[in-house]
């Protein structure tokens, strides 16, 4: 296997940290330097920063004596929005998105309250037009995607909450594997997930009303769609719930 030239830091890192966290290399087992600057057809220099940068995310450790290992999993940084599009690729793992739909439950709900209480003419005028690249977007699958993150983003935007803000980077990857799924092809048209607008067009107008309740009651609506579009995809019950 070769990284090509443009960006061979980067790419290391991203084949060497996909692996980890797809479970190839698992806790504990050595990486060996050599071997990847052999195999990836990369210097030293580049094999060294990019185990410095998955040092750094909590995926692995070195040791005198021991050399450089996979750390447990416990240890990773699980927010790092590497971990998370790594975590994100290929097949929907059922759990990760499980996971993430929990805490977009959470947050977005309460950004959307906080949303209608302080945003400006300028959050509305970015909602709106995430709205209209929406539809704009026709069935483009890559530009349905970048118009329900850009509709995200300014919805956290609204809040005007900086570390509420910071949540993006979870909500982004849930959404990137949830709409690259569901609006493939394949799957969007069968399922009626492709016609996203009016549900989004409810939370705009909430927020634009200054009615909190109403904003995050059209985002719950807005989420428990995601959720049952996914489910009839992978064909997945619903999580149970736990004490």
């Amino acid at each position: 296997m070769s990284v090509h030239v443009r960006g061979l830091h980067g790419q290391a890192v991203d084949v060497i940290g996909e692996r980890i966290v797809r479970g190839d290399n698992a806790p504990g087992d050595l990486l060996y330097p050599d071997r990847i600057e052999a195999e990836l057809g990369v210097s030293k220099t580049v094999v060294r920063e990019a185990l410095r940068v998955l040092a750094s995310k909590g995926l692995i450790d070195s040791r005198q004596k021991r050399g450089t290992f996979v750390r447990p999993r416990a240890d990773w940084n699980l927010l790092d929005a590497d971990v998370l599009r790594w975590r994100g690729q290929g097949v929907p793992d059922e759990g990760f998105l499980d996971d993430l739909a929990e805490v977009r439950a959470i947050v977005e709900p309460a950004g959307a309250r906080l949303a209608a209480r302080r945003r400006t003419e300028e959050d509305l005028a970015a909602l709106v037009e995430a709205i209209e690249q929406m539809e704009a977007a026709d069935g483009d699958v890559p530009a349905t995607v970048e118009a329900d993150l850009a509709f995200h983003r300014a919805l956290l935007a609204a809040a005007h909450n900086e570390l509420l803000t910071g949540m993006e980077v979870v909500i982004e990857a849930g959404l990137r594997v949830r709409d690259s799924f569901v609006h493939g092809a394949d799957h969007g048209a069968e399922h009626g997930a492709d016609d996203a607008v009016p549900a989004h067009r409810a939370v705009v107008d909430a927020i634009a009303a200054r009615d909190p309740e109403a904003a995050a009651r059209a985002v719950e609506a807005l989420l428990a769609k995601a959720v049952t579009d996914l489910r009839q995809l992978i064909g997945s019950p619903d999580r149970e719930e736990t004490a």
